[in-house]
């Protein structure tokens, strides 16, 4: 039996789904969050992560990460922190793995093309596209779209980082049909899952960017957290050859990093004095959260990641092409209708900004190498850089 947190999310009390389901029974014996991750694990966007850049775009090496296996990590991560607190894993899964779901073709380049492309009809922004898709666009069911997914699953999605104060047109419209109290905090399942989000990237993109040859073990060392943990692995591997050694920096960055969450998340819980889920959503603040000592040496590994690799002029080489891919498209797309797929084109509203939208909508479906032929085939040749 499992027992849990009396603050931590509990299915049996769940808010329920926007439309009523009969006949649960059938597919096992599953509770509200279980049934909600693997609704997402058997998504087509979630599929189609596996082909959509994390940090390098259309990587030729089968060893980087994509966007499915960033969230496979981001997933187990979080999982350990709830088992740790006592808060629900299921839920928490489930946000960690759907966190990305939202994101467009090419990463933050993408999502920046369709901003800039959907100016005049609202903007775009990955976080309330992921709400988009869950509600609207994934569409596997006879009487509704979208995956019909629980209150909690939705609401840990448009706030895992904190209250939406100032929401765009996609959120509002998830908001709008399924009200998700927007202002307030979320639950703690939800909070876990946006920090495993951050450990994970910190450091899998460290050993991305290692591997790819843009980041040095030397540039590291002048990261109070990386020289520290790099230290003490060298300690307890002397003979080893340091090549040997980058992943165990990595494991071991990430051990210190959740054990510094778990306890000063601990402490946190204690002082706020809180006994139920509710509670938490009143609680005015994080719960979740690192140490004054580690938040700020993460927000300067955050820094120096911009500026040594997120912005290497390789990588700004290929997020010039990707944003040239994706606007292209949506150009093509806005003036010449027949050029969308049947099934998407029988669906074209006529009136903006919904005939805007819908093109962003097959846009930022697509992956990485779709977006590339269709811009071959459609438009012309591209030049993309090298592959890594």
């Amino acid at each position: 039996m499992i027992v849990r947190a009396p603050y931590a999310a509990d299915p049996a009390f769940s808010r329920g789904r926007l439309h009523a389901e009969e006949g649960d029974g059938v597919r096992g014996p599953r509770d509200a969050f279980q049934r909600d991750r693997d609704r997402v694990i058997h998504s087509i966007s979630f599929r189609r992560l596996r082909h959509k850049t994390q940090v390098f775009m259309a990587p030729d090496g089968d060893h980087f990460r994509v966007r499915l296996t960033h969230s496979i990590e981001v997933a187990q991560i979080g999982r350990a922190i709830a088992r740790a607190l006592g808060l629900n894993e299921d839920l928490t899964e489930a946000l960690c793995l759907a966190h990305d779901i939202g994101h467009p073709p090419f990463g933050h380049a993408g999502e920046d093309a369709l901003k800039a492309a959907m100016a005049t009809a609202g903007g775009f922004d990955h976080n309330g596209h992921t709400l988009r898709t869950l509600t609207e666009i994934e569409r596997p069911y006879p009487l509704w779209n979208g995956l019909n997914l629980s209150w909690e699953t939705l609401e840990g999605l448009a706030k895992h980082n904190g209250p939406v104060r100032h929401p765009g047109w996609a959120l509002v419209a998830a908001d709008t049909a399924f009200p998700l109290d927007l202002a307030g905090w979320s639950s703690l399942e939800a909070q876990v899952a946006a920090i495993a989000d951050d450990i994970a990237y910190d450091n899998h993109d460290i050993d991305d960017g290692l591997r790819a040859g843009l980041l040095t073990l030397d540039q590291l060392m002048a990261q109070p957290l990386v020289a520290r943990t790099w230290v003490a692995v060298r300690a307890r591997f002397p003979t080893v050859d340091e090549t040997r050694l980058a992943r165990e920096l990595i494991r071991s960055q990430i051990g210190e990093m959740v054990t510094d969450l778990i306890a000063e998340t601990q402490r946190r819980i204690a002082d706020s004095g809180v006994t139920s889920a509710d509670d938490v959503r009143q609680a005015g603040r994080a719960l979740v959260g690192f140490s004054d000592a580690l938040r700020i040496e993460e927000r300067d590994l955050k820094r120096f990641m911009y500026a040594n690799l997120y912005h290497h002029p390789r990588q700004l080489e290929a997020a010039e092409a990707a944003h040239r891919i994706v606007t292209g498209l949506f150009a093509v797309y806005a003036t010449q209708a027949d050029t969308i797929p049947i099934e998407w084109r029988d669906r074209l509203p006529d009136q903006e900004p919904a005939r805007s939208r819908h093109i962003a909508d097959f846009v930022a479906g697509m992956t990485d190498r779709y977006a590339i032929a269709r811009y071959r085939e459609l438009i012309g040749p591209i030049d993309l850089p090298e592959g890594f």
